[in-house]
């Protein structure tokens, strides 16, 4: 899930939203707007619409609380984590790489649901402070509001199924208790699965009974615990076939550099650089490490431009590329190989540009080890 518009950073994270939270928004909105004068009637309808959209707003800053926490927490356990993307179904912490132990993934999961339940009390007792001080009864219904849903968060979180934060400590414990976190994470994808099933059952259930608007919800979240517990469990098969697998052995070694200083034009009009490949590492004046440039953004400069352009202002920043050494292991670098905007790592030996890994290169590799394990076994 990509960010549409990224709003900075908090402690050192990048935070974005997806298109998607305007629809939740509205919808909690909307909700509360509709609700508000069944409870307290006679108020204009301006106050239930602005205590509405303020209380929308505060729970997805609750919401994004639960994801610094995670993010932060990853860090102090060892696993980098630089951004956090809001959107329709909740929000999504990016770790570039796996827990190291069983404890950093209950310490990397167990964190969120505490940090809502720990909203949910505040703002319980913030409504009950309101209502003794005989505050707005509007305010103490969007407190009330905002506890309840914090703990409703925290609750189905903490359920045992991926990729839920719930299912992240199931995983931990299966680790803890057999050594491997691949049957901890075949464990915990399936209980995903399995919720996820059960969830699109009973919003069925209560869609065909009338209750069609919730029964709707619940099916879209199964099926997105369905889809991603599918695709954690076949990251975690993946993980297993390039176990011992370093990335020099997937690298294309010895690639063409450029210097930070060429022009765009320059750049599409040699040979050498616009027809062997389709991405290139980009070097400063010193020969380090600056960025990578596509052909395809290059390509997009318009004509007039190009000789004016260096490739510098058209490339991706080196900071916003994996840059394995060849001795990583190649499982190591998928998370992050996912989220690298070009799909693309540079490896860096010494400082230098000496290979670059595509989801290409995995996927041969994958397959060719696949192949093998599956002659081997046919061998047997």
């Amino acid at each position: 899930m990509r960010a549409t518009l990224t709003l900075g950073r908090l402690a050192g994270v990048r935070v974005g939203v997806h298109w998607s939270v305007l629809v939740i928004v509205l919808l909690l909105t909307a909700g509360l707007a509709g609700r508000f004068p069944e409870v307290y009637p006679g108020r204009p309808a301006w106050a239930y619409w602005a205590v509405g959209v303020a209380a929308a707003l505060t729970f997805m800053v609750s919401l994004l609380a639960h994801e610094i926490s995670h993010a932060l927490v990853a860090r102090r356990n060892g696993v980098q984590a630089d951004e956090i993307t809001l959107w329709l179904l909740g929000g999504v912490a990016r770790l570039r790489s796996e827990a190291p132990s069983p404890g950093a993934e209950l310490r990397i999961a167990g964190v969120g649901p505490l940090v809502s339940l720990l909203a949910a009390v505040a703002f319980g007792l913030a409504a009950g402070v309101t209502a003794a001080a005989d505050g707005s009864e509007l305010v103490v219904e969007a407190l009330a509001w905002l506890s309840g849903i914090n703990l409703l968060l925290a609750v189905f979180n903490s359920l045992p199924a991926a990729p839920l934060d719930g299912g992240r400590l199931l995983r931990a414990v299966v680790w803890r208790v057999t050594g491997s976190p691949l049957r901890a994470t075949a464990v915990a994808t399936a209980a995903g699965r399995v919720l996820g099933w059960l969830l699109v059952a009973v919003g069925l259930f209560l869609a065909f009974g009338g209750a069609v608007l919730s029964g709707f919800w619940l099916a879209i979240i199964g099926l997105f615990l369905i889809a991603a517990a599918t695709a954690e469990g076949g990251q975690a098969r993946l993980r297993e076939v390039l176990s011992g697998v370093a990335v020099r052995q997937a690298m294309t070694p010895d690639p063409t550099v450029v210097p930070e200083s060429l022009s765009v034009g320059e750049f599409l009009a040699d040979p050498r650089y616009r027809y062997r490949h389709s991405a290139f590492p980009v070097v400063d004046e010193e020969g380090r490490p600056a960025g990578l440039v596509t052909v395809r953004d290059a390509a997009a400069v318009p004509d007039d431009a190009a000789r004016d352009t260096s490739l510098g202002s058209v490339m991706i920043p080196v900071e916003r590329i994996p840059t394995p050494a060849p001795d990583d292991a190649l499982a190591g670098l998928l998370p992050a190989l996912e989220e690298s905007p070009a799909h693309r790592a540079l490896v860096l030996e010494e400082g230098r540009p000496v290979g670059i890994v595509t989801t290409s290169d995995i996927s041969r590799i994958t397959s060719w080890l696949t192949s093998m394990g599956s002659w081997g076994n046919r061998s047997r």
